[in-house]
């Protein structure tokens, strides 16, 4: 007797396919996610030097965050709450 392995063939190729596709998409995706562990290096940036400024000032004052900036570039607002998180950190 003879069996038709034709549809179990097809079913292997969609299988191997979908594994092939997955592992190029997983490989692709995992550059991106240590792109986020990495942080970028503000503190050459004037607005970092300000959160950091002002972060010191509010801790000597016993202020919580006594100034919320907002700045047209989000860049901006990003490095000047790094330097503030910096500068309202414990004490050395």
């Amino acid at each position: 007797m003879r069996m038709n392995f034709k549809p179990y063939v097809w079913v292997l190729a969609i299988a191997v396919g979908i594994g092939i596709i997955g592992g190029t998409v997983r490989a692709m995706a995992f550059p991106g996610m240590n792109a986020q562990d990495q942080t970028p290096d503000y503190s050459k940036n004037k607005r970092y030097q300000q959160g950091m400024r002002e972060a010191k000032d509010d801790k000597a004052h016993n202020r919580d965050h006594s100034r919320k900036r907002h700045f047209p570039k989000d860049e901006d607002n990003k490095a000047y709450e790094a330097g503030y998180q910096v500068g309202h950190g414990p004490a050395h």
